[in-house]
């Protein structure tokens, strides 16, 4: 359960994320604003409250028993990179570098640039493949570490999406769980016009999969979701529906966002927006 004191710390860290997101773009000129801003709340609630990954990374003690997160959507490494800097895995400072010659920050995150990165991410359909040999190595070893992956809903349109949720269900991954910003918009429109997904929940059960459907910008529900998916004998594959751009009043639901930087006076105004 998330406390009221707690759910207000929670809102204040995705406000900051929100507001490093917005401005690393717009000094950048470059990056993803949309996808970046709607998974916000997922990983907020996730780095917070539900999964073990030391700051110190490879210089932790308990390195080995973290949990394992991909961002297999790594063209929104914005979210990725603001998660990390508050959470103390390199300086907030070094955000404003993002996507500039010689930066650690790249377009996509790459595992040997920064600490935190647990591989490098950006061709899509991927992610779900790799957490699923995570998960099997993790069995092997005997170890109580999840895996957690964050996709694109688009992202499901690539047939190796699928093929790893077979794989998914056949090895019985139960440490391993998939969430899915489900926040209907790619960059060539909405996804029911370019490749439809539903019914998106009946076809990842029929592969065999636990699946839990939420609002993905309910810190609470985030949680439950997240926790419960620890208790299942299944891997858990967790639609979050979310909004696009959320928080943003200009760029919520608005395709043409995907991957467009905020100019000045658009980041003043969503500055203001985020307070």
């Amino acid at each position: 359960m998330i406390t009221e004191s707690e759910l207000n710390e929670l809102k204040e860290f995705a406000t900051e994320a929100r507001r490093c997101i917005l401005k690393m773009i717009h000094n950048a000129k470059s990056g993803h604003t949309g996808g970046s801003l709607s998974g916000v709340d997922i990983l907020t609630v996730l780095y917070n409250k539900c999964m073990f990954v030391p700051k110190e990374w490879k210089d932790s003690p308990d390195f080995e028993k973290r949990d394992r997160f991909i961002l297999s959507k790594g063209h929104a490494s914005p979210l990725l990179y603001s998660m990390l800097a508050l959470k103390g895995f390199f300086p907030k400072d070094e955000l404003m570098t993002f996507r500039l010659l010689g930066s650690r920050l790249q377009g996509h995150p790459c595992c040997r640039a920064l600490p935190g990165i647990e591989v490098s991410t950006g061709s899509l359909g991927q992610g779900l493949s790799i957490g699923c040999g995570m998960a099997i190595g993790l069995k092997l070893n005997k170890s109580d570490s999840r895996v957690y992956v964050l996709t694109g809903d688009g992202e499901l349109q690539e047939g190796s999406v699928w093929e790893a949720f077979m794989q998914g269900a056949h090895r019985n991954l139960n440490n391993l769980t998939v969430i899915i910003d489900r926040n209907r918009l790619q960059i060539d429109g909405c996804t029911e016009d370019v490749m439809s997904l539903d019914p998106l929940n009946e076809k990842v059960k029929a592969f065999g999969w636990n699946v839990i459907e939420i609002d993905g910008h309910d810190y609470q529900q985030i949680y439950d979701a997240i926790e419960s998916s620890k208790k299942s004998d299944k891997p858990t594959a967790i639609i979050a529906n979310t909004v696009k751009g959320k928080g943003v009043s200009f760029i919520e639901n608005q395709a043409g966002w995907h991957g467009k930087a905020p100019n000045d006076e658009q980041l003043e105004k969503a500055l203001a927006e985020l307070v």
